[in-house]
């Protein structure tokens, strides 16, 4: 991949694996974290852009680092952590039920929701 003829978008399509993204956006890392958590340091990293992406400025290159401050943020919120504390994807948000005790169910509109 040329990431110098792409523009940021492109790139990211091109992307595949929790690797692929660590090294386009140059953040160290250690192979044995990533290994374990690479679903959701990909997750995580979604969420964060998601949440911010209103505010990304127009410019390729501003929002290129902001990306590279996110994933770095993502991937070290497992280095720090572990999956099970962070609780990224919804089957691991236990939900209080009506009649006591939780659940950890996701109804499938949740799971396909775009």
């Amino acid at each position: 991949m040329d990431d110098i003829t792409l523009t940021l978008e492109e790139a990211l399509e091109e992307l595949v694996s929790a690797e692929d993204f660590l090294e386009f956006f140059d953040v160290p890392f250690e192979p044995s974290v990533v290994h374990v958590n690479r679903l959701h340091i990909l997750q995580r990293f979604h969420d964060y852009i998601a949440k911010q992406a209103p505010n990304l400025p127009p410019d390729e290159a501003q929002q290129r680092g902001i990306y590279r401050l996110w994933l770095q943020r993502a991937y070290q919120d497992f280095v720090e952590s572990n999956s099970i504390t962070e609780k990224v994807f919804a089957v691991f948000q236990n939900q209080a039920k009506p009649d006591g005790g939780f659940s950890s169910f996701v109804s499938l509109d949740k799971v396909f929701k775009e």
